[in-house]
């Protein structure tokens, strides 16, 4: 799919969409939600506390990660989508997808993904193991050259993707750590929150964890700005200027937010926000500036999405201490 067609594919779903969207309902009652699918607690038994959790190479560890000097061997070519990218095997035959950078000026995708991943990953949200690597070196039928790096996501036994699930309809709608995963993609102006990005795992891991795992894959269209139709992502600049909360209009937040299923965000309380910034809290400044350098941020860069991160945490705090707030310019 060229990047043109894929504009006009966005721009006619972006005006049929909202008015063929499913009803927001929980499929299953609370007392029944699998919840460790979607979110681990960090106070649970035996868990790691969030503040000693790794961000550079993530739950998977270096041991997952791929080697920068290795010689990859070409598999395939992504055809579709508006991201170009691969497939490759490394030396120990392992598979992995690399997101590259696109060919106009959205701002890539890769960093963006880690970054939001990590964090994702260290308040207990499951992740699949992805790793950033600026460029790779790559074996095809032509000979051997250099290819630029990206998102690098391995294809790991122990985890199969089987499905999709749906925003709108699953166990958890409604549900604590369900809206606080909302604040948390919201205070990321995370865009791309559609069905098709989220992925049922089935987990294969010893133990007697989840045997399957809710997961919101593709988390490259954020810390711009938000929407539906080819946003910016990735730059510091518009992320800055960018509101994060609007008011509380009827004890639920509106956000400035104008990307893909703007109902899911319709229906969020002071009391979900205060979930989300608790567990973002506990972050130590080491852990988000190894976040940003893990999605191969300069530090100069990461410094400044890390300042507006965390004055947006503050206005979550400050909102959420006033849950009675009712503001009359939403109405």
């Amino acid at each position: 799919m060229t990047p043109a067609y894929a504009l006009v594919i966005s721009t006619v779903l972006a005006l049929y969409y909202p008015f063929c969207t499913a009803k927001l309902e929980p499929t299953a009652p609370p007392w029944d939600a699998p919840l460790a699918e979607l979110w681990q607690s960090p106070d649970a038994a035996g868990a790691q506390p969030i503040a000693s959790r790794d961000l550079f190479y993530g739950p998977w560890g270096a041991e997952h990660a791929p080697d920068p000097h290795a010689i990859y061997t070409f598999v395939e070519r992504k055809e579709h989508g508006t991201n170009p990218g691969i497939t490759v095997l490394d030396p120990q035959g392992r598979e992995w997808h690399v997101k590259q950078p696109p060919h106009t000026d959205q701002g890539a995708e890769g960093p963006v993904e880690v970054v939001l991943s990590r964090v994702l990953s260290a308040v207990g949200y499951h992740q699949p193991p992805v790793y950033f690597v600026p460029s790779l070196t790559v074996k095809d039928e032509s000979g051997t050259h250099v290819e630029p790096g990206g998102r690098f996501r391995l294809t790991d036994t122990s985890i199969k993707a089987v499905d999709s699930w749906s925003w709108q309809q699953n166990p958890f709608v409604g549900m604590r750590p369900y809206q606080g995963l909302l604040v948390i993609l919201a205070m990321f102006n995370s865009s791309d929150i559609k069905n098709e990005n989220n992925v049922l795992y089935e987990v294969k891991k010893p133990g007697d964890g989840p045997r399957q795992w809710y997961v919101v894959r593709d988390l490259g269209t954020a810390l711009g700005e938000t929407g539906r139709l080819a946003p910016v992502r990735s730059n510091p600049d518009i992320f800055e200027r960018q509101p994060f909360i609007l008011d509380v209009t009827n004890g639920y937040i509106r956000f400035n937010y104008h990307g893909w299923h703007q109902e899911l965000f319709r229906q969020i309380t002071p009391l979900d926000l205060a979930f989300a910034a608790d567990l973002l809290e506990q972050l130590t400044d080491r852990q988000w500036n190894d976040a940003f350098r893990a999605g191969g941020y300069s530090p100069q860069v990461g410094s400044r999405f890390i300042a507006q991160l965390h004055k947006r945490l503050a206005e979550a705090r400050r909102t959420s201490a006033q849950p009675a707030l009712v503001t009359s310019s939403s109405r």
